[in-house]
Formats: structure tokens, C-alpha cells, sequence
């Protein structure tokens, strides 16, 4: 074997090896990164399945569908090259946008909590909103376009904390990271979507397994706890994405104003959760975490509820003028 094909096969052994480390550190920063967006990632899963309860069984994997291919095209079409732009051109402008996004966040959460307890006056506020909305032909699209919307807003913050999280380094690597974050936490969460919404079709078929055995009376009775436990499931996971719809909210918005505010009020959060973890040192973590995200749910309340009359008096009022003055209106 002669000298130059042994440098050359050293050079690709070389190059190969530069690859693969470079691979590995992209799947390593794509992990950390994700951690670091578990909390919006548990309220996108969270808050999908609402959209989906009320349509027939065999419509409900083709909207989860649906939604996931919207949430991708969010993600990779649209905030990814948007993310890199604003973090390489203009960086400043990511927290006040990231913070517009938590402030319909807060607004979405405190609507369904409105709804929730005053079902009357929420109804006339969604009435007033009509041409706010998407123009759907169905109430399937309706529910999908409001679901995309939705999930636009926690996607941003996603690939916010991504592009946060991440070392600096090439505009490629950084592509190519928020990339493979993207598509993975969209797989993983409309995956845990489409079982959770399918769990009680999953438990028919187990409650109806006529098998005399005892594996038979053991699905039979795994299948009627699933089909009875799902609906309560479901309106428990409703009332956790409307809580985490306005903490998250909240929590950006606190974020936001650490950064902007007075620092007496990023001293004053600190100072609460220091306070808690001292009285109980064991568990100081978790009631850091618990402190803060309380301090983040009243924040959200506040704006969501703030943002309501701004919707209904001042920006449908103004979408609807505008709307009038688009080509094609009906006057």
C-alpha cells in the first residue's frame, strides 16, 4: 500500500472522527437545551388534548396530526430562521417579543379560566371577538387553526430558550441544534398527545377481551379503570394547561421585567425564594421552584386579566375597522 493512499486514509479517518464529535456535541446541546424547555414542552402537552375532546374517535388522530404538521412548520419555517436573524442582527428585540408572546399566553389561560366561571359574560366577550378569530369553515379547522396558534407561542419560547441555551458557535451549528430540537420535541409531545387521547379507545378494546384467563380478567378490568379514569383524566389535564398557560406566561413576563425593570423587583423574587429554601434547606430546590412559579401565576392573572378588556374594547374594535378597509370586504 503506498505512503499516499495510507495519509489519505489517515485524513479520512481524520475527518470522520471531526464528524462524529461534531455530531455528538449537536445531540448534546440539542439535549440540554431541551431540559431547559421541559416547562413549555409539559405545557404544550398539557394544553393539545382540549383541542381535540368533543370530535368522533376517528377524527381525533387526524387533528393531532394536523396540529403536529402545523406546529413543525411553526417551528422550522418560520422561528427557526426568524430566532437566528433576531439573535445575529438585532438580539434585543427577543425578550420584548418573547414577552408580547406571554402576554397572550396569560390572556388565552385567564379567557378559559373566565370561561370556566362565568360561562355567560365569557361567551358574550368571544362574541364581540368573532372576526378576531380565523375564518374556519368547520369547527375542525377553527379548533386546529386555534391549537396552531397556540402552540406558535410556545414554540417561540422553546426555541428561545434553545437559542439561549446554547454555547456560541456557528450559525450552521446553531441551525442544525434548534433543528433537531425542534423535530424532536414536536414528535415527543404530539406522541404523548395522540396516546392520551386514544387511551380510551385502547380501553374498549381491553374491557371487551372476552379471555376466560386471568390476563383476560386482568385487561378486562385495566380496560373499563381506562375508560372510566380518561374523561376525569382529560378535565384534569384541561385545568393543567390553563394553569401552565398562564405560569408560563407569567414566568416570561417576570422574566421580561427582570430584565427591563426595576432591579428591586428581581431582588424582591430572589429574596422570597431564598427565604423559602432556608426554612427548609431538604427540599430548598423544589420550593425555589414553587415560590417562583407562584410569583409567575400571579403575574399571568394579573395581565391575562388586564389583557381581556384590551382585547374586547380596544383590538377587536380596531381589527374590525381594519377589516372593513381590506379589498373584498363586506360593508
Amino acid at each position: 500500500m503506498s505512503v499516499g493512499l495510507i495519509a489519505l486514509l489517515d485524513d479520512i479517518a481524520a475527518i470522520a472522527k471531526v464528524a462524529a464529535a461534531s455530531l455528538d456535541d449537536v445531540v448534546s446541546q440539542a439535549a440540554k437545551a431541551g431540559v431547559k424547555a421541559a416547562g413549555v414542552v409539559i405545557d404544550d402537552t398539557a394544553v393539545t388534548p382540549g383541542y381535540v375532546i368533543g370530535f368522533a374517535a376517528k377524527r381525533e388522530l387526524p387533528i393531532v396530526g394536523k396540529i403536529a404538521a402545523g406546529s413543525l412548520r411553526n417551528k422550522l419555517l418560520i422561528l427557526l430562521p426568524a430566532a437566528l436573524a433576531l439573535s445575529y442582527f438585532l438580539p434585543s428585540a427577543i425578550t420584548p417579543l418573547l414577552m408580547f408572546g406571554g402576554a397572550y399566553l396569560c390572556y388565552e389561560g385567564v379567557e378559559k379560566l373566565y370561561e370556566a366561571v362565568m360561562p355567560h359574560h365569557a361567551h358574550q366577550h368571544e362574541a364581540e371577538l368573532g372576526t378576531v378569530a380565523l375564518q374556519a369553515q368547520t369547527l375542525e379547522d377553527q379548533k386546529v387553526a386555534s391549537a396552531i396558534k397556540t402552540d406558535f407561542i410556545l414554540s417561540a419560547e422553546i426555541m428561545a430558550i434553545t437559542l439561549a441555551a446554547l454555547p456560541a458557535g456557528s450559525i450552521l451549528k446553531q441551525a442544525i441544534v434548534l433543528a433537531v430540537v425542534a423535530i424532536g420535541i414536536t414528535v415527543a409531545v404530539y406522541g404523548v398527545v395522540a396516546l392520551i387521547v386514544k387511551a380510551d379507545d385502547a380501553g374498549v378494546a381491553l374491557a371487551q377481551n372476552d379471555n376466560a384467563s386471568a390476563m383476560g380478567s386482568i385487561s378486562r378490568g385495566l380496560g373499563h379503570a381506562l375508560v372510566r379514569g380518561m374523561p376525569v383524566f382529560l378535565i384534569f389535564l384541561s385545568a393543567v394547561g390553563t394553569a401552565a398557560m398562564i405560569w408560563v406566561g407569567g414566568g416570561i413576563i417576570l422574566h421580561g421585567i427582570e430584565a427591563y425593570g426595576p432591579p428591586s423587583i428581581g431582588h424582591g423574587v430572589h429574596a422570597a425564594t431564598d427565604a423559602a429554601a432556608h426554612a427548609l434547606p431538604a427540599v430548598a430546590g423544589l420550593l425555589k421552584w414553587i415560590v417562583e412559579a407562584a410569583i409567575s401565576g400571579v403575574i399571568g392573572l394579573v395581565v391575562g386579566a388586564a389583557t381581556i378588556p384590551v382585547i374586547g374594547y380596544a383590538v377587536a374594535p380596531a381589527w374590525k375597522r381594519v377589516k372593513r378597509l381590506l379589498p373584498g370586504s363586506q360593508r
